[in-house]
């Protein structure tokens, strides 16, 4: 029997992802899901440098500025609710010291040009075509930072204006590192505070753009996450008590789907030594003096020493 409608997939052709890999991961707080199974299994990656990016946007303001090699300054940041704030971050950077703010974003700024430079496989996560427009400066804003809602005009991108903005993304990342792997996905959570039908609408436009650009460039790539959550998981016992973010169990799953079509399957190996670690190192014994545990965790060193001979990138 039949209980469910899969999303069909294929692995990856080529430039799978390995332990020589260097991922960059943007966008959705589903990019930090994935970033955080990556980092799991010590695979070199780095998460939304500049926090969490919802929008086409905001991914392609942090990308402009990383390749033209900005410098924030005083005039990028702003005071609010006893906190220093910029419009192209996300609020875990916000800041009681202006200085250390300026100081963070540019740091932050300055590792993701070098990320952009050096990634072998950047995948972007776009989660909403709804935009927030600062009036006073006519400037999409990545985030509003509870600034009072009448200061912003709100908008829905156009299927046109995803697309130019990815256009414009895909550009900025190619003039800087044309060998990288870009995929694109489209977050399974459901902005549903823009309304049930908007949120469909938002999702529909990003989607469409994906599919427009990647008929026009084949080497871009889509992962269906999305499609998975929706199809395939069609169930609330998937998803968080909010009952709009995929719980643990749907973050596996879709983990599990994503290492099919994009995890070497030598890596794949490694993975299972890793996970094993892993665990060990998460044992609690009842009594840590025991020789039993001795022996234990003089394995488990042993363990750890054989995989960083073969990957010393590897730390736990």
């Amino acid at each position: 029997m039949k209980l469910q409608t899969k999303i069909p997939l294929n692995k990856q052709s080529n430039n799978l992802i390995d332990y020589n890999s260097n991922v960059l991961l943007l966008g959705s707080c589903f990019s930090e899901n994935i970033g955080e199974k990556l980092s799991y299994f010590k695979f070199q990656n780095d998460i939304n440098p500049f926090g969490i990016l919802f929008h086409p946007k905001a991914i392609e303001t942090l990308i402009f500025n990383a390749v033209n090699q900005k410098t924030y300054s005083e005039k990028d940041v702003f005071f609010q609710n006893e906190q220093w704030h910029c419009f192209d971050a996300h609020s875990k950077l916000s800041n009681i010291s202006k200085e250390d703010l300026i100081n963070q974003l540019n740091k932050k700024l300055n590792l993701t040009t070098k990320q952009l430079n050096n990634s072998s496989h950047i995948i972007i996560t776009l989660g909403t075509a709804w935009v927030y427009n600062f009036i006073e400066t006519n400037r999409v804003v990545a985030n509003c930072h509870k600034v009072p809602q009448k200061q912003f005009k709100k908008e829905l991108m156009s299927v046109d204006a995803v697309l130019k903005s990815l256009k414009s993304t895909v550009k900025l990342i190619k003039s800087k590192n044309p060998e990288a792997s870009i995929a694109f996905t489209v977050s399974p959570v459901r902005h549903i505070k823009d309304g049930f039908v908007e949120n469909t609408q938002s999702k529909a436009h990003l989607i469409a753009a994906i599919y427009q650009i990647i008929n026009e460039d084949n080497s871009i790539c889509y992962f269906p996450s999305y499609e998975i959550m929706m199809d395939e998981l069609r169930d609330y016992r998937f998803y968080s008590v909010d009952m709009i973010h995929p719980n643990q169990i749907a973050i596996n799953y879709i983990w599990e789907k994503f290492q099919s079509v994009w995890i070497s399957d030598e890596a794949s190996k490694i993975m299972l030594e890793i996970d094993d670690i892993q665990k060990g190192l998460n044992h609690k014994p009842f009594n840590l003096s025991s020789s039993a545990h001795q022996k234990f965790l003089q394995n488990l060193k042993f363990k750890i020493k054989e995989l960083q001979s073969k990957f010393p990138n590897i730390s736990f």
